[in-house]
């Protein structure tokens, strides 16, 4: 367990104006967990609100420009279907201890995962696109296995999307330095971006070596710590 605490998610109510409602949040191994109120039994666990996979997830630490109201202190979480969660905690620090439990949380699980294969579709056929941390963007027939292409990380040079399925890769080709568009269209368009996201924030942090320690040390804390503070970081 890597976080737990209240948080206050900002809902929209039919018969009033914007309302908030008190949530207990937890990242505990490859989950983010919404709870009503905090787990108490190993029971509990299976009882939560709503579960998230932290690598198919977005977080994002809102500025003022970006707030919705009055309250200072909110971020953002765009779940894998593309539904946008707005929390508020009471205190800056509530919310510098939820960021960087977030980010420990996902590099963790991409450090433990390794690779994440999706189901594409490309000009009518099934295939698969495999986001290897070692190796990069990996797509395969899904019948025959046979690799149509792959590229590393840094030859990633742009993508887009449209907002649905497709998403549209622009890789640099290594020896010739000419820009290839690759194309693909998911069913889980929103868990891949983010996958995306992730895998990439984890290699970046994977160049600076206090931040891969801090992470270790993090990690060989959490499994020897109890969870019987409220709300704590490992």
């Amino acid at each position: 367990i890597v976080y737990m605490g209240w948080t206050e998610e900002r809902e929209q109510d039919s018969l009033q104006d914007r309302m908030y409602t008190p949530k207990f949040l937890a990242l505990r191994g490859s989950s983010l967990y919404k709870f009503i109120a905090p787990p108490v039994t190993t029971w509990d666990w299976t009882r939560a609100e709503k579960t998230f996979s932290v690598y198919e997830i977005m977080c994002k630490i809102l500025k003022d420009s970006d707030l919705l109201d009055r309250r200072k202190h909110c971020f953002g979480v765009q779940s894998e279907s593309g539904e946008d969660l707005y929390f508020s905690v009471e205190l800056e620090c509530d919310l510098t201890l939820w960021e960087k439990a977030f980010q420990t949380a996902t590099f963790l699980e991409v450090e433990r995962i390794q690779c994440k294969t999706y189901a594409c579709v490309l000009e009518s056929h099934l295939m698969g696109l495999t986001i290897d941390f070692g190796m990069g963007f990996v797509c395969f027939d899904a019948a025959t296995k046979a690799v149509l292409w792959r590229y590393k990380f840094s030859q990633l040079k742009g993508s887009s999307d449209d907002g649905k399925s497709k998403i549209k890769f622009l890789f640099q080709n290594p020896d010739t330095k000419q820009i290839e568009a690759k194309e693909l269209e998911f069913s889980n368009l929103f868990a891949v971006l983010h996958c995306i996201h992730s895998f990439f924030a984890a290699k970046v942090a994977c160049l600076d070596p206090l931040y891969v320690g801090s992470q270790a040390a993090t990690s060989a804390v959490a499994t020897t710590s109890g969870t019987g503070k409220s709300k704590y970081t490992t």
